[in-house]
């Protein structure tokens, strides 16, 4: 049901984004740039339900805080450099898009580098029982 409400609203600001397009062009980035944010704001709120089951599933399954953290982290950068380059494309700046997606896989590799150095230290204590 959320992803039918999140399409309806993408809808409704192409919409108006068109009737604006011919009557005050000059609004139809505002526009476009409201329903994104509209449509940002209830994924968001649905995301805080997937949150707290994963919160409940790491504490039952023991799984270190830190590496949930990181892993959202990530997640989130993602989808804001993401977010922020498909903008960039739009308003005719592609190359410009293309380097800030570029950063932000080196930022989210700098940041996976605990991930890699605790599966690392998982695998030494895996060998030193064998």
């Amino acid at each position: 049901m959320y992803i039918l409400r999140l399409c309806c609203i993408a809808v409704i600001t192409a919409v108006c984004a068109l009737i604006l397009k011919n009557h005050k062009s000059g609004l139809v980035p505002l526009c476009l740039t409201a329903g994104g944010i509209i449509m940002f704001l209830y994924a968001f709120d649905y995301l805080t339900e997937s949150v707290e089951f994963i919160k409940s599933f790491t504490e039952g399954a023991g799984i270190d805080n830190d590496i949930i953290r990181i892993i959202f982290k990530i997640v989130g950068i993602g989808f804001l450099v993401e977010l922020t380059a498909s903008s960039v494309k739009e308003l005719g700046f592609e190359s410009t898009a293309d380097k800030l997606v570029l950063c932000g896989k080196i930022i989210i590799f700098v940041v996976s580098v605990p991930i890699l150095n605790s599966t690392y230290k998982i695998i030494v204590s895996l060998i030193e029982l064998v």
